[in-house]
């Protein structure tokens, strides 16, 4: 799959989400295959440009893979200043966020609100691509509402403005992440269009992706939720399409290695006390994907307050799914 002078490795991507695809989350789906992460989405309020909240959610330092940063809001001259910011701060692509649909983002007429406002969006897509040398990129979701899917127009509105690749969510802004996810708008945007369209929403297994994939003739897949504590979601499809013996799944024992070693990674990126905190919804998605543990060993892990503390609790869980198991 290509995006403008890139050439990623495949067509799988990590989506953007806030408060999960930090550095250590990013640098692990890469590990197990993703051909493409893209950063939380910051914002390009001035004054928060130097916040120490947004210089972590675009850290890459010694990350591997290309570099993609989103950005959010909806003037254009601060979009753009943000995006030349980002570029200069070592952003290899630039994404564009109207597709989130959470009540603090569309409050304001960002996110997926901006679909209401097609020639909003065309002077801001308009100024951010050229304000910066490197692909700019969009997301957006099918429309404001079942009533009012406009995914068609504002993808005709990018390919004329200049954006390389462009993701849609199978579902409007008021579906939020209720319902399933449709995939015939997504269809249609891509047969109307030349730019690279990645498709979003409810992708959870190989089977899936393969299914998205040949309904909507996408260029490639976007995943978000479904990596979550499972980040060897991209090895399973990668292996799917291998026709390879090993399915991508892990074992129990490599599965403790690799929630272990995130949580040695979450420690050292936000520190010991704000590690602890962080990594409990981590531990939390990878025990629903490997096997229930006892509510009290859950309690405790979430009651835990040293990162040593933590790490011991989790690893005790390890050995309630083996006995469950057995």
């Amino acid at each position: 799959m290509q995006i403008g002078p890139y050439h990623l490795a495949n067509n799988l991507i990590l989506a953007p989400m806030a408060g999960v695809s930090d550095r250590p989350f990013r640098d692990l789906c890469l590990q197990f295959g993703a051909g493409l992460t893209v950063s939380e989405m910051v914002t390009s309020i001035p004054h928060l440009q130097d916040h120490h909240k947004t210089l972590r959610k675009i850290d890459h330092k010694g990350g591997n893979g290309l570099r993609s940063v989103q950005i959010l809001g909806t003037d254009p001259e601060q979009m753009a200043a943000a995006a030349r910011l980002n570029v200069d701060r070592g952003a290899q692509i630039i994404d564009i966020n109207m597709g989130c649909p959470a009540k603090k983002v569309c409050s304001v007429a960002a996110g997926s609100a901006l679909m209401k406002n097609e020639g909003l969006v065309e002077r801001i897509l308009s100024v951010v691509v050229n304000a910066v040398d490197v692909p700019v990129t969009l997301k957006i979701r099918t429309g404001w509402n079942k009533q009012h899917r406009n995914a068609l127009s504002v993808a005709k509105i990018a390919e004329n403005c200049g954006i390389q690749a462009l993701t849609i969510h199978g579902r409007t802004r008021a579906c939020r992440f209720t319902g399933k996810a449709e995939y015939d708008t997504i269809r249609q945007v891509k047969q109307a269009v030349s730019i690279p369209v990645i498709a979003n929403g409810d992708i959870n297994s190989a089977a899936k992706a393969k299914e998205v994939l040949a309904h909507t003739g996408a260029d490639g897949v976007m995943i978000g939720r479904a990596a979550q504590g499972r980040p060897w979601i991209f090895r399973e499809i990668l292996n799917s399409r291998n026709v390879s013996d090993n399915d991508g799944r892990p074992s129990l024992a490599e599965a403790q290695s690799i929630l272990n070693n995130h949580l040695e990674n979450l420690y050292c990126f936000y520190g010991k006390i704000s590690g602890v905190k962080i990594a409990r919804k981590h531990i939390g998605w990878y025990f629903d994907n490997l096997g229930a543990i006892p509510p009290a060993r859950k309690q405790e892990i979430n009651q835990a307050q040293l990162p040593s503390e933590q790490l011991a609790l989790v690893n005790l869980s390890f050995t309630d799914i083996t006995h469950n198991a057995a």
